[in-house]
């Protein structure tokens, strides 16, 4: 199975960065779409932002384009979100997800907290 562990969360002034990071272990990475996607208290779970194997596609919701940025290092393991001229709404835990290109699973890290609070 694969496990997929977060990390980069924290506080951050509104209009500061930061950068997460999600590295993945139990299959073979280069073989995974990835994903980041968010909760905020009283909300459903959105996603963020998509980086597709096929020719590295990338997708982002409206509300982040410009602003984050996703990319992955296939020698690492590790997929990348990072975020610069964070805003109030964009407090939430963030996600790290990845579903096989062949095949089926689904398959969520534990989360990282962003909290951007002045």
């Amino acid at each position: 199975q694969v496990q997929l562990v977060e990390s980069g969360g924290g506080l951050v002034q509104p209009g500061g960065s930061l950068r997460l990071s999600c590295v993945a272990s139990g299959g073979i990475f280069s073989l995974y779409d990835m994903g980041w996607y968010r909760q905020a208290p009283g909300k459903q779970r959105e996603v963020v932002a998509t980086m597709r194997t096929r020719r590295d596609i990338t997708t982002y919701t409206d509300s982040v384009k410009g602003r984050f940025t996703i990319s992955r290092d296939n020698g690492k393991n590790t997929v990348y979100l990072q975020m610069n001229s964070l805003k109030l709404e964009d407090t939430a835990v963030y996600y790290c997800n990845a579903q096989p290109r062949l095949g089926s699973g689904n398959y969520w890290g534990k989360g990282t907290l962003v909290t951007v609070s002045s």
